[in-house]
């Protein structure tokens, strides 16, 4: 077996072993209300790993991340640029739903820290996609998603590009053309990383906008019939 093959499977094992350990996580209260954690899926061998906020109710169904309304959406924009989502990685900050969707609490995403931290250490990702201001969070605390999206800087070791959340764009029609328009960098981005071009001198400034992105306009309640809708309000 080659070294990367070693590798790859490696790789797999430390997912697996991450998925085991936060299906017996009890470190917040989350685990209690939850029908199934979401560790996250895809390849242990992608390029870019996209981090999200937290499950929604069709996530917390199945134990997979985004594949309600907004994952819909999310599957579309890696079609539009040639990737798939086998071939990436999906997670969120805290592995299991939130009651009600409600944003998750501070004690909740640091009890959660450490496996997300495992799983980016396994995979070894050139770039990390920001889906929503609370994972932006964990990489800029204070910034604001409508100043700085789509402007990639390096972080802990990565290139990181901070986006909206796909959800945003399900209530707001013009955050869909930003959320498509940033997608669109990332191909030639992520073959700059491969390419070893963006070193950490060299990663991708963030150059000053002369305005901020229209911010998400208050969203009114969703009928009851949609449990994914209330979901909306966190973006």
């Amino acid at each position: 077996m080659s070294t990367e093959a070693v590798e790859g499977v490696d790789r797999r094992r430390a997912l697996a072993s991450i998925a085991k350990q936060i299906a017996l996580c009890r470190e917040c209260a989350l685990a209690r209300g939850a029908t199934n954690p979401v560790p996250g899926e895809g390849s242990a061998e992608a390029e870019i790993v996209f981090i999200g906020e937290g499950p929604g109710f069709y996530e917390d169904q199945q134990g997979r991340p985004f594949v309600g309304a907004s994952g819909k959406f999310l599957d579309e924009l890696l079609r539009s640029i040639g990737l798939d989502r086998r071939k990436v990685f999906i997670t969120n900050i805290v592995k299991h739903r939130p009651p009600n969707n409600r944003d998750p609490l501070p004690e909740e995403i640091s009890a959660c820290r450490r496996f997300l931290d495992e799983q980016l250490a396994a995979i070894q990702p050139k770039v990390i996609v920001t889906l929503g201001r609370h994972s932006l969070q964990r990489y800029f605390p204070g910034e604001s998603i409508g100043r700085i999206h789509g402007q990639p800087r390096r972080k802990d070791g990565f290139i990181v590009v901070p986006m909206y959340h796909p959800a945003a764009a399900l209530h707001q029609q013009s955050l869909r053309r930003v959320i498509e328009a940033d997608f669109q960098k990332l191909p030639s981005l992520l073959a700059r990383a491969l390419g070893g071009e963006a070193s950490a001198a060299e990663a991708p400034p963030v150059a000053p906008r002369p305005a901020a992105a229209p911010a998400p306009a208050p969203v009114a309640a969703a009928p009851a019939a949609d449990p994914e809708a209330q979901q909306m309000r966190l973006l």
